[in-house]
């Protein structure tokens, strides 16, 4: 097969998988969702085989404990989450005509100092802005429940996850055989540095958002802030998208907080939880658990979300890190190539019949030089 073919046969490839996805998007989130707990969790049953247990009881214990965790987690939060939510849907008229009355003197004296009428229509944006921001709360929880109840996610994803985890070792080995044997080499430092960069952010960045969100909920709660819970879990889960969490969270608190209190002294102290919390974040919980060398830009990974969230849907935005890690990688391993190629170190190569042999002679015509 020549290097042309190659070419040819990896696009076909390409293509018919990114059709095949489209086409069955709709049917592959317990699948997707299944291979993602296998591989978040093949490290946890790997450190029981190197003890000396059998695979097959290493998974069942692994998954099972996960399982009960996950589900124990839901019972409990979900019915805060759903009576905090509803409560919030109930009061947000009430909510926007009280920061309409607080800010319409503010913006009158700004609008008189600016000689116009810039900011008139600030409350009206503030207040789509604050529905927006509690319609996503409703579709991102009411969204989960129906995932939740789904009978294909609550059935089939453990049982996807447990063949995955218990052959995980047994795949990797076989897919390992298939590589072609003049790259293999490349391609397993390749896929060891996407599995580092993948593992590294979204293992990562996992534990950052579980740890936000708890902050986030105890801390708005202690300020005494309606919906601190739900608030708290929305932001710790929406920070996943980098400044995003922060920004929206902070915005609706801040919003929240001057409706509901008639002094400034709640609305500073609500507003400094989550400049501390950026700071936490920022200072303490990324570089420690995601680290600095992961490779994975904040632009990029929010333009993968929403890039697979667009084509893919809830199926895309499950696999958009996956894929953002394998093309990251790829491009940064071309760039090498490039960087360390004739063509970067001297320009474009001139053709063969324009370079002299080593006999002196010219590849063109044979004549002395």
């Amino acid at each position: 097969m020549t290097g042309r073919e190659r070419r040819i046969f990896w696009l076909v490839f390409l293509a018919s998988g990114l059709v095949a996805l489209y086409a069955l998007s709709n049917v592959l989130l317990p699948f997707v969702a299944g291979m993602a707990i296998a591989y978040f969790l093949d490290p946890v049953v790997d450190r029981f085989a190197k003890t000396g247990w059998p695979r097959t009881l290493g998974t069942a214990i692994v998954l099972v404990g996960f399982l009960v965790i996950t589900i124990s987690l839901f019972l409990l939060l979900v019915p805060v989450v759903n009576a905090q939510l509803l409560r919030l849907i109930e009061v947000v008229p009430a909510v926007l005509e009280r920061l309409e009355l607080i800010l319409h003197p503010i913006l009158e004296q700004l609008n008189a100092g600016a000689d116009g009428e810039p900011l008139r229509n600030l409350p009206s944006i503030a207040g789509g802005a604050l529905k927006w921001a509690v319609g996503l709360l409703g579709g991102l929880v009411s969204g989960g429940v129906a995932v939740a109840n789904m009978v294909s996610l609550v059935l089939i994803t453990p049982i996807v996850a447990f063949y995955l985890l218990r052959d995980w070792d047994h795949m990797v080995a076989t897919i390992d055989g298939w590589l072609p044997q003049a790259q293999r080499e490349t391609i397993r430092t390749q896929s060891r540095e996407v599995d580092r960069t993948l593992a590294g952010f979204v293992r990562g960045q996992g534990s950052v958002c579980i740890i936000l969100a708890v902050f986030y909920a105890v801390m708005l709660s202690l300020a005494e802030l309606q919906f601190g819970v739900v608030i708290g879990i929305f932001v710790g889960v929406i920070s996943f998208v980098p400044f995003v969490g922060a920004v929206v969270g902070g915005l609706l608190s801040v919003g929240l907080a001057a409706a509901q209190f008639d002094t400034w002294q709640p609305i500073a102290i609500i507003a400094g939880i989550f400049v501390v919390g950026q700071i936490l974040e920022g200072n303490i919980l990324t570089p420690k658990l995601v680290g600095d060398a992961v490779g994975l830009h904040p632009v990029w990974v929010i333009f993968a979300l929403l890039a697979g969230g667009t084509l893919f849907g809830f199926v895309g935005i499950l696999l958009a890190l996956p894929a953002a890690a394998v093309i990251g990688v790829l491009t940064r391993f071309g760039l090498s190539e490039y960087l360390m190629s004739p063509l970067h170190l001297r320009g474009i190569p001139p053709h063969d019949d324009d370079v002299e042999n080593n006999d002196g002679t010219s590849g063109g015509n044979g004549t002395k030089s």
